[in-house]
């Protein structure tokens, strides 16, 4: 089902590798690279919040630009992303108290250290799909929903969400779990996970669809944080779409409506941005001619808090 897609290397030695399953598509839907089975069910974890964010807004969710951005986000945990979260339940009449995802610390380094320092304890505010939950909770008072069970797979928002995401990826949901953050998870395959990319990507001006897209084009401090991969590659590709997931999956979309979806097999977050950029690189992408991109194409292996080795893509 996996293939070998990465590899540890310390100094000349190999000392791990990293299975996965990598599918980028051309403008047109077709395969330019396919590794493993793409066809299989999987979670896309929280690579599927732009694909909420949309169905959010074909349900009359009103945010745009920076707050659409972190409602599509896993965020770092900085004062921007807490300022914001607490700007979309002020928007909608609500306090922090209304969010009922699972209370955690920041996950950014930096805004850890800070928010410890200051005593800080885990809370719903500063889980990073706060930003999510938040518009999750604006959208049921947009349509006068029950705020209090939205995170209820059978709730009119929930409901939304699933035709939102089958729609996008044009293939029905295979099995419904329960994500890290409480939500309802939703199962495709990284096939229409690509497709939904693509399309998010080249939609044309004025749609929902490019909303999305440019909110978190323009803003993708908000989607992740201050260093954060996600944040990075979004700044090097203009037009471009991209989400990072737990357990190891990232989707990509371009403009042209090229398309990137993979999963790491073991979950391992250390080797995906090396496998997307060597998909990116597959599709044409001038990864040596843009210094975030190329530095993003390997990964540091330390010791002794020196460099010496990297993490490599196999393809």
């Amino acid at each position: 089902m996996h293939s070998v897609v990465a590899e540890v290397w310390r100094g000349d030695f190999l000392e791990s590798v990293h299975h996965g399953t990598v599918l980028a598509t051309g403008p047109d839907g077709s395969e330019i690279l396919r590794i493993g089975d793409v066809d299989a069910p999987m979670y896309p974890r929280s690579s599927n919040k732009p694909l909420q964010a949309l169905g959010m807004l074909r349900a009359g969710l009103g945010l745009d630009g920076e707050l659409l951005a972190l409602g599509c986000a896993s965020h770092s945990g900085e004062d921007i992303h807490l300022d914001g979260v607490r700007a979309i339940l002020a928007s909608a009449g609500l306090g922090t108290e209304a969010l009922r995802c699972t209370a955690a610390l920041p996950i950014g380094e930096g805004a850890l250290r800070a928010y410890l320092a200051g005593g800080g304890q885990p809370s719903p505010l500063t889980m990073n799909c706060s930003g999510k939950h938040a518009a999750m909770l604006a959208t049921c008072v947009a349509n006068g929903w029950d705020t209090a069970t939205y995170l209820d797979p059978h709730h009119p928002l929930q409901a939304g969400l699933r035709e939102t995401l089958e729609d996008m990826a044009g293939e029905k949901v295979t099995s419904t779990g329960v994500d890290g953050c409480g939500a309802p998870l939703f199962a495709v395959t990284l096939r229409g996970l690509a497709r939904a990319f693509g399309r998010m990507a080249s939609a044309p001006e004025g749609s929902l669809e490019h909303r999305v897209t440019r909110a978190m084009n323009t803003h993708p401090r908000y989607v992740g944080g201050t260093g954060r991969d996600v944040t990075r590659l979004m700044g090097a590709l203009p037009g471009a779409i991209a989400k990072d997931g737990a357990e190891g999956v990232y989707a990509l979309g371009l403009p042209d409506g090229s398309a990137v979806s993979l999963k790491i097999a073991d979950g391992s977050q250390r080797s995906r941005p090396v496998v997307m950029v060597a998909a990116l690189r597959r599709l044409g992408v001038d990864v040596d001619g843009d210094e975030t991109l190329s530095a993003l194409a390997t990964a540091p292996v330390l010791g002794h808090g020196e460099v010496v080795g990297a993490i490599r893509p196999t393809f």
